[in-house]
């Protein structure tokens, strides 16, 4: 059987990635491609668990240390629950970040050292490595004016300060610098339709390369 695609989509605080996710859905939904829907932290009920405590602003203080852990745990489970068994049955996967997110938020924001962060992504996820990887790009103080404007309460990430955001960004366009062959960036500032339209693309692309196969 043929296996199916793991692909993430990354980005910084308010860089549009529910709306892009459902044009994601719309345009597999179209092709006829089997495919699970899922996040990170989440995914499965252990996973999701985890995610609320690291959201959570009452868990203060939180050691570096300790959100790592508790995020790959989050993915170690979701791997083997969910994401290799779904490719391995030939479906796709569609994911609101992976380990990317790791590098960024807890490497490059947290200052988790990457050797570290190299062992626990071998270690947690079963060597599944996403096939694509598209990065919505936005800078810092506009993602901050659109988590703003659409209002409610701000989890504990949400409450980082700009520097943090910005070592968070930093982070994501060195690692899609380095994997430029996995990574695709998209520049989250343009209008949605044309971030939409780039993203369509991409997936359309790989979808008939996958359907050649």
């Amino acid at each position: 059987m043929r296996r199916g695609l793991l692909v993430t989509l990354e980005g910084g605080e308010g860089a549009g990635k529910s709306s892009v996710l459902a044009a994601a859905r719309a345009t597999l939904d179209a092709r006829g491609i089997p495919y699970r829907l899922t996040r990170e932290p989440g995914g499965t009920p252990l996973a999701e668990a985890l995610r609320a405590l690291v959201l959570d602003p009452a868990q203060l203080p939180l050691t570096p240390e300790a959100e790592v852990l508790m995020v790959f745990a989050a993915r170690a489970q979701h791997v083997a629950e969910l994401i290799r068994p779904t490719l391995a049955a030939g479906s796709w996967v569609l994911s609101d970040r992976y380990t990317d997110a790791s590098y960024a938020y807890q490497g490059g924001g947290r200052g988790v050292p990457i050797d570290a962060l190299d062992w626990l992504e071998r270690f947690a996820t079963f060597g599944v490595r996403p096939d694509r990887t598209i990065l919505l790009d936005v800078p810092v103080a506009e993602g901050r004016r659109r988590v703003d404007a659409r209002g409610g309460g701000r989890d504990r990430m949400e409450r980082e300060d700009d520097a943090f955001f910005d070592r968070v960004r930093g982070a994501y366009l060195s690692r899609a610098a380095a994997e430029p062959e996995r990574f695709r960036v998209v520049d989250a500032t343009r209008p949605l339709d044309r971030v939409i339209a780039d993203v369509v693309a991409e997936l359309e692309s790989l979808a008939a390369g996958w359907g050649a196969a």
